[in-house]
């Protein structure tokens, strides 16, 4: 693999947190480095699609931003992962809301590079306990030490959290106090969705600090849904996955149990109401000589967190949230569009900060919302964001078998046409189901080698919308 020039990362304002120079380009300065950064920023912030790769003029003749908006040519879109700027590659990924980015002169592979960062972003992320703003900058000096073990010269080397471990020397700063439900005045029998976020350095025994000898087990699905106008489904799939962490002595051999009636690939002879997975991929720890038989995965957990299986389901399945929008001219210049969104999910369960978005067209001078059901227990709030023409209603707790509908009452400043329907959508909903998941997969039973002190065992169910629309 070629060299790296620089590695970076940013905030999301463009705050340069992290940088590290190893070839000097744009001038061979620190001053040159920092306006390269800036310059990458600027690229990726007001990435324009009209001229094949960005805004490549002087930055005097560069369109005002907001008049590039206003003129609806085209909508916005993110950049890509790799681009030139002024003979120079660079490439990035965004994490966590941060940007992690890189830059040299070289023939680099792409999809190796992009890869890279991801390791460094996963490493960064298993040191740290949690991906944030303000991890990074209470740890920088742990994490430049990580960066001179992770690139020699910009040149790749370890890139093991495991391996890492023997080089590194400095502690991480816990940037949140980890509070288990038990000392908040629980029963011990649940953990707290931020217990998870510790350092592998301190985690827990296994590092010969004080602390629990325990595993998280995330099963996480995320959902892609297309609904007709009518509220019928279009399209849907689903792209899930088990997510372990551990903080386990030593490093025991653990034994996983899925559902009996699994079945992998259509038309295998599945039984009514067995899980059937399209797609199945294990990481490269997992010993799977007794999968087909008993459905059991057997492995040593590598140190950090770490996907131990993907899976995807592309068959028909139930749909937690079903939106039936509905449009009605009161005038030629006023509009009415009523949505209705039904959970169906059981009524133990409920979908977590809800939010749902309702563009609106050009011409729309006032906009009036209503928000229909729920009584007064339900906390949920309509806004009107002129700005982005969109009405966004969120909810921030949405009861299982309950319905929730909003009105939204337009005023044009010009009379409807057909364009004028067009404009309006496509609606799109995001949410979190915590403790459900909807293909059903569960963890039998998790079985860890004899250890000490006894271990915790920590496993959660997370549902999440990664595409959900409905088509206007």
């Amino acid at each position: 693999m070629a060299s790296l020039s620089s590695f970076f990362v940013l905030s999301p304002r463009g705050d340069t947190i992290i940088k590290k120079e190893y070839r000097f380009s744009f001038g061979g300065t620190e001053k040159d480095l920092k306006s390269s950064v800036e310059m990458f920023f600027r690229k990726v912030k007001f990435w324009d699609t009209s001229k094949d790769g960005g805004w490549d003029g002087p930055d005097e003749a560069k369109p005002d931003q907001d008049e590039a908006n206003d003129s609806h040519d085209a909508p916005k879109v993110d950049a890509p992962p790799v681009f030139l700027l002024d003979g120079e590659s660079f490439l990035h990924i965004k994490r966590s809301g941060l940007i992690f980015g890189c830059s040299t002169r070289y023939n680099v592979s792409p999809s190796q590079t992009l890869e890279l960062l991801a390791k460094i972003a996963k490493i960064f992320k298993d040191y740290c306990g949690t991906l944030s703003e303000e991890a990074i900058r209470k740890n920088f000096i742990l994490l430049y030490e990580l960066l001179d073990e992770m690139l020699d010269y910009g040149y790749p080397q370890v890139t093991s959290t495991e391996q890492l471990k023997m080089f590194v020397y400095n502690e991480p700063i816990i940037t949140a106090p980890l509070v288990s439900e038990k000392q908040k005045g629980g029963n011990g029998k649940t953990a707290s969705a931020s217990s998870v976020h510790k350092p592998v350095s301190v985690g827990g025994v296994a590092s010969g600090k004080s602390g629990k000898n325990e595993i998280f087990v995330d099963i996480l699905e995320r959902l892609n849904v297309l609904f007709s106008a009518n509220g019928y489904v279009l399209n849907s799939s689903i792209d899930g996955c088990i997510q372990m962490k551990s903080y386990l002595s030593g490093n025991p051999e653990l034994r996983l149990a899925l559902n009996e009636d699994l079945v992998v690939g259509k038309g295998n002879g599945q039984g009514y109401g067995a899980v059937v997975l399209d797609d199945l991929n294990f990481h490269d720890c997992v010993n799977l000589s007794e999968f087909d038989g008993s459905r059991t995965l057997s492995f040593y957990a590598p140190d950090g967190e770490f996907v131990l299986l993907n899976y995807r389901i592309a068959s028909e399945f139930r749909v937690p949230f079903k939106m039936m929008p509905a449009i009605e001219m009161v005038t030629p210049t006023k509009l009415e569009i009523m949505l209705t969104v039904r959970n169906e999910i059981p009524a133990e369960n409920y979908g977590a900060n809800v939010v749902c978005r309702v563009p609106l067209p050009r011409a729309t001078a006032t906009v009036f919302c209503e928000m229909v059901g729920g009584g007064a227990g339900v906390e949920q709030a309509a806004e009107h964001l002129a700005s982005e023409r969109v009405v966004e209603w969120k909810v921030k707790k949405f009861a299982g078998a309950s319905e929730l509908s909003l009105k939204i009452k337009l005023s044009l400043d010009s009379p409807s046409t057909l364009q004028t329907r067009k404009e309006i959508g496509p609606i799109s909903l995001g949410f979190e189901i915590p403790m459900f998941n909807v293909s059903n997969l569960q963890v039998r039973y998790l079985r860890i080698a004899e250890t000490s002190p006894s271990p915790f065992r920590w496993v959660r169910y997370v549902t999440q919308s990664s595409s959900y629309v409905c088509r206007m």
